[in-house]
């Protein structure tokens, strides 16, 4: 994912999600850290398409 150059917040998301860890508090949450949430708490390795951030 992070070859790739998805989002850090997704990324976070995603470890925090597979990891079993809580989530973060409702004023920290994005959109894309959410949805890296429910993708690592699924086990989901292939759906961080939409997340990629476009290169400097």
């Amino acid at each position: 994912m992070q070859l790739a150059g998805v989002s850090p917040a997704y990324s976070h998301g995603w470890a925090s999600g597979a990891l079993g860890n809580p989530s973060l508090e409702e004023q920290r949450v994005t959109e894309a850290y959410t949805a890296g949430y429910e993708h690592g708490e699924s086990g989901v390795l292939d759906a961080f398409d939409d997340w990629l951030e476009a290169p400097d």
